[in-house]
């Protein structure tokens, strides 16, 4: 019948209901950026208009950059420094920081080899990825 479907939506594997109690924080290589800090594969953002371990994309916003929740702590991989790792709670959520800066995903990712959101100006500021060194990456991008 038409208009019919027992199909159920497919949940947003970037947003989770309940934050897993671990992240790992790591590294990956995108092309024309190099080497990033990620988590599950997908490079992570730093968003500009945050300051001091605030998270200011909240809402409608987090639909498209997910904060990078956790139940627990985040865990440094290679390359990563443990010290520089930490959480700061928004919406009800740890959301893992690094150096300070509250971490996001991109909605617009769909492999480890891209970084679509990469110097995008959305949400009232530009939103960068950010190397292990905590170098904010303000060039480039992976839009092709």
């Amino acid at each position: 019948m038409a208009g019919c479907s027992s199909d159920k939506p497919k949940a947003d594997p970037l947003v989770v209901a309940t934050p897993p109690a671990t992240v790992l924080i790591a590294t990956t290589t995108i092309p024309g950026l190099g080497s990033v800090l990620s988590s599950g594969g997908r490079p992570l953002y730093v968003f500009s208009p945050d300051h001091h371990a605030v998270v200011t994309c909240t809402g409608a916003c987090s639909g498209t950059w997910p904060p990078l929740r956790t139940a627990g702590q985040a865990r440094a991989g290679a390359g990563v420094k443990a010290g520089d790792l930490g959480t700061v709670t928004s919406e009800g959520f740890d959301v893992v920081t690094f150096q300070g800066w509250p971490l996001y995903r991109y909605a617009g990712d769909t492999d480890s080899t891209q970084a679509r959101g990469q110097a995008l100006f959305l949400n009232g500021g530009p939103w960068y990825t950010i190397r292990a060194d905590g170098e904010i990456v303000t060039t480039g991008s992976d839009r092709s």
